[in-house]
């Protein structure tokens, strides 16, 4: 019997912005030789199209690498394998997730398969990473991801570090794609790691 270690990572991939995020994950995901169960919203297609350029599934199978791996569901198919808590999981990832994705995981309201997946995660108790980009937060944010927190999520902002001194945008994103990595206990050598006396 395959282990929940072997399983897919469930990627879903919101409207928020940080398209670059999702694009960098989904390929260090694809590197990784991990089987990802992708499912991407309407917004997160707008989305990719507007801050990446890519209109379609074709376009992004051709900016992240390898998908032999890689199983794609629709957003509006609630039914679909990632709704399922049989179907054995390591986990999922919402990068970037937006504040009304974020709001419908805290009520439960599965309004598509991305929240669906995401409710399966908490009640299965495994690993969901919500990769949140906005800024400032409001009230009603910060105790949705208190309430999501308290059930077993980890709030994981976009939020890159610059002890790693980044020479371009693209080492920003792969702070950000790293620690996702890292939470999913997926080896990899997407960015830096810290060393200790590096940062002055």
């Amino acid at each position: 019997m395959r282990s929940d270690r072997d399983a897919p990572v469930t990627l879903g991939i919101t409207g928020a912005s940080g398209a670059p995020y999702a694009v960098r994950l989904l390929r260090a995901l694809n590197e990784s030789a991990t089987a990802v169960r992708l499912i991407v919203s309407a917004y997160g297609w707008r989305l990719l199209q507007e801050e990446s350029g890519i209109g379609g599934l074709d376009e992004l199978r051709a900016a992240t690498g390898d998908w032999s791996r890689v199983e794609f569901y629709e957003s509006g198919d609630r039914g679909a394998t990632p709704a399922s808590g049989s179907a054995a999981s390591r986990g999922m990832v919402i990068c970037p997730c937006s504040m009304g994705t974020l709001a419908s995981v805290a009520a439960g309201t599965s309004r598509n398969l991305v929240e669906r997946a995401a409710d399966v995660a908490l009640k299965e108790r495994r690993p969901l990473i919500m990769v949140p980009r906005e800024t400032p937060l409001s009230l009603v944010h910060l105790e949705n991801m208190t309430r999501l927190t308290r059930a077993g999520a980890t709030i994981l902002p976009a939020a890159p570090g610059f002890y790693h001194k980044p020479q371009s945008i693209a080492d920003l994103v792969d702070f950000i794609a790293a620690r996702v990595m890292d939470h999913l206990n997926i080896p990899h050598s997407v960015g830096q790691r810290w060393k200790s006396g590096e940062a002055k």
